[in-house]
């Protein structure tokens, strides 16, 4: 296993992709980070001032931005065996098929990680100087430190569903395109509706918000380790699936 573990590190670091998706997932988080400082001096945001330690757990939290490229980078990580057909030697090399899936599901999750570690990095030097320059402070414990490793736990196991997603898929485009859509508009639809917003605490994306609860008004959540349940549910059972239909299924 740990030699396989470090062939799907190999194959990941053979590319820039890494690279330019944690150099997204930074620039996103950096994003996030400055339009939530820039706007929280202004009464008609709804956001604390910059000097209100309220307003630290809000700023923090946009490390979770990185979600969206551990997903897309595990989808890539899966999908490219079956798109450049690397997938039959892989499988001849190593017969239990389920061996291939758990060494990626490892590997990204150590990624997923990474990318989490960096991003809460680029937070934190935005939200430091910005809010001690405002008369505020950023600690670094109680609910703070919760939603820095909420959000980091969060998008780690967020590359769980990735790699699970990309293995029943297969196709490339339409796993990452899927997500996206889901992510970015079945998601946001559902948690703003009213009629079914209390669904949304069962969703990933509500699992991910209730791992970096903060002081924003939305939905109910559930308690910060029933989210991080349920999202570690939701990765296994998708794993789960990959692999007992990859172990099914030929591979051209």
């Amino acid at each position: 296993m740990i030699g396989l573990i470090r062939s799907e590190f190999r194959k990941l670091f053979s590319t820039k992709v890494w690279l330019w998706l944690l150099i997204g997932a930074a620039a996103l988080a950096a994003g996030f980070a400055s339009l939530t400082l820039g706007f929280a001096n202004n009464p008609e945001s709804g956001l604390p001032r910059r000097d209100d330690p309220d307003l630290v757990p809000i700023a923090l939290s946009a490390a979770t931005g990185a979600v969206v490229f551990v997903v897309i980078l595990s989808i890539i990580g899966i999908t490219q065996e079956f798109r450049h057909r690397t997938a039959t030697p892989t499988f001849l090399t190593t017969p239990r098929r389920a061996r291939v899936i758990v060494a990626k599901l490892v590997t990204y999750v150590v990624a997923g990680a990474a990318y989490a570690i960096v991003t809460s990095l680029v937070v934190l030097a935005v939200a430091i100087p910005w809010i001690n320059s405002s008369g505020g402070e950023v600690s670094l414990q109680g609910r703070n430190l919760s939603v820095l490793l909420g959000g980091a736990l969060a998008v780690a196991l967020y590359s769980l569903l990735g790699v699970g997603i990309g293995a029943l898929v297969r196709n490339q485009v339409g796993a990452i395109v899927g997500v996206l859509v889901y992510l970015f508009v079945i998601e946001p639809i559902i948690r703003g509706i009213p009629a079914t917003d209390t669904y949304y605490r069962w969703l990933p994306g509500g699992a991910q918000e209730a791992l970096a609860a903060t002081a924003q008004e939305g939905p109910d959540l559930l308690q910060r380790w029933q989210g991080g349940l349920l999202l570690i549910g939701y990765g296994l059972v998708s794993a789960g699936l990959a692999m007992a239909l990859t172990l099914r299924r030929d591979v051209h």
